[in-house]
């Protein structure tokens, strides 16, 4: 059984619901998920998963959250490579650019960038929480 772990930062809930729906994706498609706050991650957490969605919204500047999921991003971005990896997030401004810089870093690091990022405007409608879903299968 695959173990998953859903990490991740949300403000408004917008992105705990996207992390949720991961996570009944992966939990359908047999595997142990585990939702887990941002700031209750770190390096030595990483070797207990098969695979990790990391979840942000976009904050500021299109950027992600700097007081405990950019630390925590800090922290483990040594381990990302040959890891699956999944991205998620919501923003309520600018056109994504956060998710595709993120994208562009977490490729470069060496992960195994599981699907496509899936990003919702604001709150997350029933096609991104589909695609949520989706990505949550797509990690076993």
């Amino acid at each position: 059984m695959s173990k998953i772990a859903i990490v991740f930062w949300s403000g408004t809930g917008n992105t705990a619901q996207m992390a949720q729906a991961i996570s009944d994706g992966a939990s359908v498609a047999g595997a142990e998920t585990k939702l887990i706050n941002a700031s209750e991650f770190g390096p030595n957490d990483m070797d207990e998963y098969d695979a990790i969605a990391l979840g942000c919204p976009a904050m500021g500047a299109e950027v992600l959250e700097e007081t405990e999921f950019q630390p925590m991003f800090d922290s483990i971005e040594s381990s990302l490579s040959g890891r699956k990896i999944a991205l998620f997030g919501s923003y309520g401004w600018g056109d994504g650019e956060w998710m595709r810089q993120w994208e562009e870093q977490v490729r470069a690091d060496g992960a195994l960038l599981v699907g496509d990022p899936v990003i919702a405007h604001e709150a997350p409608d029933e096609n991104a929480l589909y695609e949520c879903r989706a990505l949550g299968r797509s990690l076993i």
